[in-house]
């Protein structure tokens, strides 16, 4: 396939695969407890260690991406969670189930890496942000779709049966990848090719990747204690659950269109900072408006209009022969705080007593946003000065 949108699609389905797997613990939650007699604590472990991998694996899953080539990396990350998988449904040992978390969670983040480097290199100058903003909501279109799936499957036929139709979905991801992907000319240019970022690119790198992060970090409160909210103010479990599950439904929507608004208007950090604005005051008044399915509503279209623009930052830095790396070091700062804040954000809530303060704090994170940003933007223009 040559055409750099059908190439979007083929990665968009490969990456859907990954956020199956990754909600397939969560899924079947009740099932795991009664089946391995485990706590509520021991599953939100198993959860978290699909992310595990990542401070120690993104920077050098760059690299190895660029030694041995995008198409070849990809592969053996899908290999490595078709590994992780079949071990889980396989076994019945809680170890085990541990083990195999980790591997997947490692092919997970190697995929990650380096097909959202194959994206910048299928359309760095050309429709950046709409691009970014497609591929990377096939996250919250995979979990939607999953939550739609597999907690049937699992009631119906039991957890292996999960693990086994998340296998056989990352099986048709390989055949998908093998058949329909071919790597954009300038990667080829420069697969195996040695790459060393300056300070200032490094640093540049850094602080987007920070500030994807953070703006992750708020994105994540309002899934992880969303429905608890809801919960404190008299709702069902169920309705709690299906009411705040209409932001992702809506983000996977409004993050291509925030994308393709960054595009055509030409003013990407100006759709960046009014959506991280907007999503944070929106934050504040869930826990605090009557309206709550309005307020709902409007943060699903909302939430997810910085994405793209945030997602075209590394390439404005980075060169074809710098993306495998860079992007390594943009993931790496991702998952460290992808890791603590959702950690800070459960604690201050335990602290107060209330999953309104995890609110708060998700909406102080998205503040950060636009500081960071104009952080960035001094750095590369300096860098471009120094040129």
């Amino acid at each position: 396939m040559r055409n750099r949108w059908g190439i979007l699609a083929i990665l968009f389905v490969v990456r859907l695969t990954m956020a199956f797997q990754f909600q397939s613990v969560a899924a079947v939650a009740p099932l795991l407890g009664s089946n391995f007699g485990v706590s509520l604590a021991d599953i939100g472990l198993l959860i978290g260690l699909y992310f595990t991998p990542g401070v120690a694996i993104a920077l050098p899953g760059g690299a190895i991406g660029q030694r041995f080539g995008d198409k070849t990396t990809v592969l053996a990350a899908l290999t490595l969670m078709l590994i992780g998988g079949l071990a889980m449904a396989l076994s019945d040992s809680w170890t085990v189930q541990m083990a195999g978390r980790l591997i997947a969670g490692a092919g997970g983040v190697l995929l990650n890496v380096q097909m959202t480097r194959m994206v910048a290199d299928w359309f760095a100058g050309r429709e950046i942000a709409t691009a970014m903003a497609i591929f990377i909501n096939s996250w919250p279109a995979g979990i939607a779709l999953s939550l739609l799936t597999l907690p049937a499957i699992g009631t119906a036929w039991g957890v292996s049966a999960v693990y086994f139709a998340v296998a056989a979905l990352i099986g048709w991801g390989i055949v998908l990848l093998a058949a329909g992907y071919r790597s954009a000319p300038n990667a080829a240019a420069v697969s195996g090719a040695p790459a060393r970022l300056d300070r200032n690119v490094t640093i540049a790198v850094i602080v987007a990747g920070l500030l994807w992060g953070i703006y992750n970090i708020g994105f994540a409160m309002i899934f992880s204690f969303g429905p608890l909210l809801l919960v404190e103010r008299g709702w069902s479990i169920a309705s709690a659950g299906s009411t705040i599950s209409i932001v992702l439904w809506l983000a996977a929507l409004a993050g291509p269109a925030g994308g393709f608004l960054a595009d055509r208007t030409k003013r990407p950090q100006t759709v960046l900072v009014g959506g991280c604005i907007v999503f944070a005051l929106l934050m504040l008044m869930l826990p605090r408006s009557g309206a709550v399915l309005l307020t709902v509503v409007a943060l699903g279209l909302v939430c997810a209009l910085p994405s793209g623009p945030i997602m075209s930052l590394p390439p404005q830095v980075l060169q074809p022969s710098t993306r495998a790396i860079g992007m390594g070091l943009f993931y790496t700062v991702y998952y460290a705080a992808m890791m603590l804040g959702p950690f800070v954000g459960g604690s201050l809530a335990k602290w107060t007593g209330t999953a309104a303060t995890a609110f708060d704090f998700g909406a102080a994170m998205v503040l950060l946003c636009p500081p960071l940003l104009w952080t960035f933007n001094r750095i590369a223009a300096a860098r471009t000065h120094t040129a």
